[in-house]
């Protein structure tokens, strides 16, 4: 069975003030040789790794805590959940608290790093506690190792007596207690404030670097470890003033000595001895400023020492080297600053970077130096950088960089293109009105970003690296997003339009080379790979350019050479020629779909799909997806002319719905197209009956009813455009019926319609009712005989007990102008219940109205 009296788990303290937990495993304490002491070591249960390795320090003030019900009287464990405790409403309970007591050691190993064990068992806790009071002498009765004392009042304390941290003599014998001194001092801010000011008044550094010269000759090892322990604490002071002390020209060589001496290390490192011999310092362009000199020295000694010298932070050092970072930037901002105010300097820089006299090595060296020139700028703020880069265009880097992307050492070419990156992602539209200008004066090929495409083209490397950076160089030039729009010219417009008319056929170029044939002339992996980075060029360009790409791709058939890499043997190739037809037939342009059809473009995508047979793959997932498209967004002439083309080939399949749909589509199309008539009235259906509301149809009534009796001639109908279609004799047949029968009311009606017209009532609103039938007929003949006005009809105005009933008589057909459109009168034989409301609405209807409706 697994001990747990000493199964602990492990928590820190974060930057917030909240404890973390860093895992669960069995503590153990024993002496550590690498560090020199008793050492509590705390091993994960899962897998054994450390997760713990803390010397016990004699100053070092342990502390051993009960686990209060209430954790506000504990605020140190504030956040600390107990594996055997429960949150109750806020507050921390043990699950048995008679068992759990005296079961927490927490102290501080660094500044804003406190450590915290807490202990399953009591026994187990209690065995530990006596371990580390047994190294520092302390009585395990008591529960904390150290007298604490709050800050503010050892301040006090300090400001009344010690003016001052103690150093002990700077003597090869109190080395020991020199490491000792300086380890304690870490973990409060306090005692390293006061250790750095110690060690700053004193000279102590220096003093400290004659002993280690001392201990390298009479190869005291001892000493030699005691001084890496004291070196390295002196750096997670944190201080520059210490810092400017070991980075000195004096000192910072054998600081860098003291480091090579690690005690976990067997053998000692030669880190002088490459910094001395193999790192030899170059001066491309002599140097006259010694300031400038010696700062470019210092700046790579202590870059080393940051990256290879010192070891890796642990986790409670890792924010304690913060000024080390911070001396190496504003160093790197300086040189940079000096440079760029040194005109001499960068004139004879692009003087020799341009001249043909130069020898190749030294051309090398040149671009090498302006790439770090320009991978120093990154570390300027935006506002130096935009001087940086301000500086470098007035000094002609442009032109210099066109005349180093022509040579033939690729070494120089590559740092040349690392030096274009920086430039393009700084500022494109600093590049874009540089290649313009140079347009009007050089030819084609000498043009910089036609340089640019070529090396992408003639890439040598086999998995293409460079060609993927230049690919995305240009996909930034290129992008509309990052271009300017000012009130005197646009320069999307005029980029665009010098691209595709300067640069564009030096991109085609190998894709329309390899696509003469049925099948890719060179279908090495290479090859494409290089043609696959064109078409991802190409479809981005179809996706973010309008005009300019359509008619390139239409007038040189682009698509039509794309197409012939779907017989590639290279899956990933064939994808990306479909992609690319797949975002052109996306953009649902017309120009497009006519010019694919015109082509036959969809011949190559259904032999490959054929070919790939019954595959489930993605290049058959992809050509579904397209043809699927076209189906749910009702692309008319592309489904017809799938299906008239290509339908007996894709008849068969019927694992996806998708061909079906499509040829349903095309008879669906047909069939309107065969009978207009019936488009028409399902039109009508489906825009005025099913997807009207009521709010639509009040807003067509209010219409109808405030329009002025003068727009209408006397006489004249407005008649829908889908009746005027219809037999002039299925329309005036029950017309003429009804007619007759108002004629023996006209002279009652027009006493009425005159009493009518002076009263001013109001209009209520009405509703039509609409025939399913193909024909939009008038109510039949015994419908008529219940429309207002009618003899027979129950209430109507001229039924007996009604107010009256008027009607102008012609021979016109009444129809009524709506919102929407123009609707004809006619039932629904089904709708019983519109029926009767037509009929209630229709009896209050004004009797001017009532007049123009029946007019005919």
């Amino acid at each position: 069975m697994t001990d747990t009296r000493r199964r602990v788990k492990v928590y820190t303290l974060n930057e917030d003030r909240q404890w973390d937990d860093r895992g669960t495993g069995h503590v153990s304490s024993c002496y550590v040789e690498r560090l020199k002491g008793m050492s509590l070591l705390v091993r994960a249960e899962s897998d054994g790794s450390l997760l713990l390795e803390s010397k016990i320090n004699p100053n070092t003030a342990y502390q051993k805590q009960q686990i209060d019900p209430c954790t506000s009287c504990n605020p140190v464990m504030k956040n600390v959940l107990h594996p055997f405790l429960c949150l109750k409403q806020g507050r921390l309970e043990l699950l048995t608290a008679s068992s759990y007591k005296d079961t927490l050691i927490v102290w501080s190993e660094a500044e804003n790093y406190d450590l915290a064990l807490s202990f399953q068992e009591k026994a187990g806790c209690d065995e530990i506690w006596e371990k580390i009071c047994q190294v520092q002498g302390k009585d395990p009765s008591v529960d904390i190792t150290q007298d604490l004392v709050d800050e503010s009042e050892e301040e006090r304390f300090d400001d009344m007596s010690s003016p001052g941290l103690e150093l002990p003599s700077c003597e090869l014998s109190r080395l020991e207690e020199i490491a000792e001194l300086v380890a304690s001092s870490l973990p409060s801010p306090l005692r390293r404030e006061k250790l750095a000011l110690a060690l700053e008044n004193e000279g102590y550094i220096k003093k400290l670097l004659e002993i280690f010269h001392v201990c390298e000759d009479l190869e005291n090892i001892e000493g030699l470890h005691h001084l890496y322990e004291i070196i390295k604490g002196i750096f997670l002071l944190n201080r520059t003033a210490l810092f400017e002390v070991m980075f000195s020209e004096e000192c910072i060589m054998d600081v860098i000595g003291c480091l090579e001496y690690d005690p976990s290390l067997s053998q000692s490192r030669k880190h002088r001895e490459f910094l001395t011999k193999t790192a030899k310092f170059k001066e491309v362009i002599p140097i006259s400023d010694p300031e400038l000199k010696q700062k470019i020295h210092q700046t790579y000694r202590v870059q080393y020492i940051q990256d290879m010298v010192l070891p890796t932070p642990s986790v409670f050092e890792e924010n304690m080297l913060s000024t080390l970072h911070s001396f190496i930037f504003f160093n790197k901002v300086e040189i940079v600053g000096m440079l760029q105010e040194d005109e001499k300097f960068l004139t004879d820089l692009f003087a020799q970077l341009t001249d043909e006299a130069t020898d190749e090595e030294k051309r090398q060296e040149l671009v090498n130096f302006l790439k770090e020139f320009c991978a120093f700028s990154q570390t300027l703020q935006p506002q130096n950088r935009d001087a940086f880069f301000k500086t470098l265009s007035n000094m002609g880097i442009l032109p210099a960089l066109e005349v180093i992307l022509g040579m033939d050492d690729a070494q120089v070419r590559s740092a040349a293109t690392d030096i274009f990156s920086y430039l393009v992602e700084y500022n494109p539209s600093m590049v874009r009105e540089f290649v313009m200008q140079e347009a009007q004066q050089n030819d084609d090929d000498i043009l910089l970003i036609n340089l640019i495409i070529e090396h992408m083209i003639c890439d040598t490397d086999p998995e293409l690296g460079g060609a993927v950076l230049l690919m995305g160089l240009l996909r930034t030039l290129v992008d509309p997003e990052n271009m300017l729009a000012t009130a005197n010219k646009t320069e999307k417009t005029e980029f665009l339009g010098f691209f595709y008319k300067h640069c564009m056929h030096v991109l085609t170029a190998p894709l329309l080379a390899n696509t003469t044939e049925d099948k890719p002339s060179k279908d090495d992996f290479q090859t494409a790979q290089l043609l696959a980075l064109i078409l991802e060029l190409l479809t981005f360009c179809v996706e973010h350019h309008t005009y300019h790409i359509k008619n390139y791709i239409i007038n040189k058939d682009i698509l039509r050479r794309v197409l012939v890499l779907m017989a590639s043997k290279h899956a990933f190739l064939a994808l990306c020629a479909l992609r690319f037809k797949r975002k052109i037939i996306g953009l649902k342009d017309e120009f497009y779909n006519r010019y694919i059809m015109k082509s036959f473009l969809f011949e190559p995508v259904v032999k490959a799909f054929l070919n790939n047979g019954s595959r489930y793959n993605l290049m058959n997932s992809a050509i579904i997806e397209m043809f699927e498209f076209i189906r749910v967004e009702d692309i008319k002439s592309l489904t017809a002319h799938v299906i008239e083309n290509y339908w007996k080939a894709l008849e068969d399949v019927d694992y996806v719905q998708t061909f079906k749909g499509l040829k349903l589509r095309f008879e669906q199309q047909r069939e309107r197209q065969d009978n207009p008539k019936l488009d028409s009235m399902r039109s009508i259906l489906r825009n005025h009956r099913y997807r009207r509301d009521a709010r639509t149809l009040e807003d067509e009534e209010e219409m109808w009813f405030n329009t002025d009796e003068d727009d209408m001639e006397d006489g004249e109908a407005v008649v829908p455009p889908s009746d005027k279609t219809k037999n002039d004799e299925d329309i005036m047949d029950p017309i003429s019926k009804f007619m007759e029968r108002k004629k023996l009311k006209e002279s009652e009606e027009k006493e009425v319609l005159l009493k009518t017209n002076l009263s001013g009532r109001q209009s209520p609103s009405f509703k039509l009712s609409f025939s399913s039938g193909t024909k939009s007929n008038l109510t039949s003949q015994s419908s008529a005989s219940n429309l207002p006005g009618s003899p027979g009809s129950p209430g109507s105005p001229g039924s007996p007990g009604s107010p009256g009933s008027v009607s102008k008589s012609t021979s016109q057909m009444a129809a009524i102008t709506t919102k929407g459109g123009l609707v004809g009168l006619v039932d629904y034989p089904d709708d019983d219940e519109e029926d009767d409301e037509d009929e209630d609405k229709e009896e209050t209807l004004p009797l001017s109205k009532k007049a123009k409706l029946e007019s005919s």
